[in-house]
């Protein structure tokens, strides 16, 4: 099919990458024009912007956003003012599903559809085969499934339920993962203080041989062993958050649904941009390992 996508950073790009190879039309824009450039190279057709990007497409469109969730209001404000009734907008980014919620009510009044897809996998799997939760109305899903398959890995899509269900199942995936990543982290710094000077490489590989927390995330942690050394040294130990853990804290507050865990997870994340520990630097450097983020020390 052909489709419109707006936003080429470290995620998009790569699923623009994936889309071009599984053979479908790509009209792409991005803020600023070097990925643009770069995309083009690889098969896409350059927007110069979101109306020419509209303009490129015939109807009824499909226009994929993958944005900040700070950004997503903006550029569908703009965006709708090009559109026909009929078209549609998938929002693949980290949206609030509130938002999304009332995006697709808004938008529906426009006689615009609206999907909610959270995207899991980092930049590894938006070019070799994400895990995408949609979210809207089932017959729009439906006639995009095709869509969803080719840019997913092996069973690795799913329809939810109704606008707004996608990116909650996101927030909570996202919520799990940083109670998942700070017990990792806690356990690997509680073995670094032991008094038996063990090879916390060799344990990470160890663990991930048929240990009951076989997983990616280990596998990714000896990853960033072999790369920056046991000590971390040059990886910051204050942890960068992004929204979701504290979204999936208020949406169990608000359902009524004890999550210690989570919060506490996202409580050492707050606490460590004033204290900086070894268990941070884990896990910064497993955000770095699958999503790419920046986690280098500040010099």
């Amino acid at each position: 099919m052909k489709l419109g996508y707006v936003g080429l950073g470290k995620m998009g790009f790569n699923m623009v990458e994936r889309l071009l190879e599984k053979g479908h039309e790509v009209v792409a824009y991005n803020r600023s024009e070097k990925p643009v450039k770069e995309i083009a190279e690889k098969g896409a057709k350059p927007a110069s912007s979101l109306q020419f990007l509209a303009d490129t497409l015939s109807t009824p469109r499909l226009i994929w956003l993958m944005i900040p969730h700070q950004a997503v209001e903006g550029v569908i404000k703009e965006l709708i003012q090009f559109l026909d009734k009929g078209d549609t907008i998938v929002d693949g980014g980290n949206s609030p599903y509130k938002e999304s919620m009332r995006r697709a009510r808004e938008l529906q009044g426009e006689g615009i559809d609206f999907l909610d897809a959270g995207v899991s996998g980092g930049p590894g799997g938006a070019r070799d085969g994400a895990c995408i939760m949609i979210g809207g109305k089932k017959t729009v899903y439906k006639k995009f499934k095709n869509l969803f398959r080719d840019l997913s890995a092996r069973k690795g899509y799913a329809y939810m339920g109704k606008s707004g269900a996608g990116h909650f199942v996101k927030m909570i995936h996202n919520g799990i993962e940083y109670g998942m990543m700070q017990a990792i982290a806690e356990g690997f710094a509680i073995m670094k203080a032991s008094p038996f000077d063990l090879d916390l490489m060799k344990i990470a590989e160890l663990y991930n041989h048929r240990s009951v927390i076989e997983s990616r995330l280990v596998g990714w942690l000896k990853t960033a062993f072999d790369q920056y050394g046991e000590d971390l040294e040059n990886i910051s130990g204050s942890v960068a958050q992004t929204g979701e853990g504290a979204w999936t804290v208020e949406a169990a507050k608000e359902l009524g649904i004890p999550a210690p865990i989570i919060e506490g997870a996202l409580n050492f994340r707050i606490e460590s941009q004033t204290k900086p520990t070894y268990t941070g630097k884990i896990i910064s450097a497993l955000r770095h390992q699958f999503g790419g983020h920046e986690v280098l020390k500040k010099l």
